[in-house]
């Protein structure tokens, strides 16, 4: 007894110094940092102290303390960690897809989205929105990524998207009987019907409320892009999200539908391609965010017209409807006063690709500072996570990258991040 005494003491007194020092602090030292997008004011050597997985201070000069750990980025230019506002992590386009839909447990999804996770924070994306997939998959997904479990961006997650019954978001296209078992429990008929959806997915682990307000190019069904779900249905959905904490962001093309989901208190709309005048002053009463999703645009058209085309004849047909129209809405948006918040919809097009947006956006009559504003402090905004990303103040969690030339001027710089950081953990190089 007396043995285990002395050996227990002798361990705490080993122990105790290590645990006296505290968190390693590590100095990130920038020789170009855009600490706070929002002001657009690029700051010069400076070292941003890291500890806990938090920007504790930024120092003037290149700093550094006795057993700290010293990341030297002086040639490079340093930001916050982007985010990216519609993303489909378990999935991603191929010829053999339809396929994999009805193959694929769920537990197989899961597995896919940790290898689109890690190409996607390779990219220098740490915080995404999963916009629609299977729960059990995107739930799993977005927990292992907390955990540290998965290397991945940080994971806000809506789950199945609720959907009217045989619209998009429903399953089309196969046998009837196969239909029916595919089918989610997030498709709905009536508003009584729809916001028990609604508070189901909120039940299940949804963090934000998404829906498929219009027609969409990708379901495998000749139904259009215009509104599917009646005034009734979209005004039940939102008042049951809001009730429950939840904000509500919806697919939607046709101007009709956009109207009437900005009628019920909706909070955003996803792609937006046929976004009208009306459109945009709700939008903008709304206090909502666009989320254009050009790379989705620019990816169906150039497939359809490519010599591989793998989509059906009425994907087809809507992908040459709608994507040609996405820059000039976006253009249109963006000088009506729009808020723009950046997003994807990677999953159509590649992951690890995402930062192809930034020169859609650019090419839309965006700034480069502009784009990058819509990619940090209002995606934050807009995921409503402006306490902890979009931003390289003190306080915030140490998600940043670097590159080696100047986004400010060149945009596209940011297709080649070189150094990842998330929560103050280094994963790239």
């Amino acid at each position: 007894m007396k043995n285990l005494i002395l050996g227990a003491l002798a361990a705490a007194a080993i122990a105790a110094p290590a645990a006296a020092q505290g968190p390693q602090t590590t100095f990130v030292q920038a020789g170009r940092v855009l600490v706070d997008p929002a002001t657009g004011k690029v700051e010069t050597a400076k070292t941003l102290v890291i500890q806990g997985g938090k920007v504790v201070r930024i120092a003037d000069g290149y700093v550094s303390e006795p057993g700290g750990k010293v990341i030297d980025l002086k040639t490079s230019f340093v930001l916050p960690g982007l985010i990216d506002s519609h993303v489909h992590l378990t999935s991603q386009s191929n010829p053999n897809q339809r396929l994999e839909e009805v193959t694929q447990s769920s537990a197989e999804q899961t597995m896919v989205g940790a290898r689109h996770a890690r190409r996607t924070l390779m990219a220098g994306f740490t915080t995404v929105a999963d916009l629609g997939g299977d729960n059990d998959a995107v739930f799993a997904l977005r927990k292992a990524t907390a955990l540290g479990d998965v290397p991945g961006p940080r994971i806000i997650a809506a789950g199945s998207a609720i959907s009217v019954h045989g619209g998009h978001g429903d399953v089309n296209g196969l046998r009837e009987d196969v239909m029916h078992v595919l089918r989610p429990n997030s498709v709905c008929s009536g508003a009584a019907d729809c916001a028990r959806a609604t508070r189901e997915q909120v039940w299940l682990g949804a963090d934000v409320i998404k829906i498929t307000a219009t027609g969409g190019v990708l379901s495998n069904t000749a139904a259009g892009l215009a509104q599917q779900f009646s005034q009734e249905e979209l005004n039940s959905i939102v008042e049951s999200a809001h009730r429950m904490g939840r904000r509500v962001t919806a697919h939607a093309h046709g101007a009709d539908g956009i109207v009437s989901f900005l009628k019920a208190g909706g909070d955003s709309i996803e792609h937006g391609t046929y976004l009208d005048p009306e459109g945009i002053a709700l939008l903008k009463k709304n206090n909502g965010y666009l989320v254009p999703t050009l790379m989705a645009g620019d990816y169906v058209v150039k497939i359809v017209q490519g010599p591989n085309n793998f989509f059906t004849p009425a994907q087809s047909a809507k992908a040459l409807q709608a994507g040609p129209m996405m820059i000039d809405m976006t253009r249109r948006a963006h000088a009506g006063g729009v808020k723009i918040a950046f997003g994807t919809d990677t999953g159509v097009s590649a992951h690890g690709d995402n930062a192809y947006e930034f020169v859609l956006m650019v090419k839309a009559g965006m700034t480069p500072l502009e784009t990058i504003q819509a990619a940090t402090v209002n995606a934050a905004d807009h995921l409503q996570i402006s306490t902890v990303a979009g931003s390289l103040t003190p306080g915030h969690s140490a998600d940043l990258i670097a590159v080696s030339g100047d986004p400010l001027k060149d945009v596209a710089t940011l297709q080649q991040v070189g150094f990842v950081m998330k929560e103050g953990v280094t994963y790239k190089p």
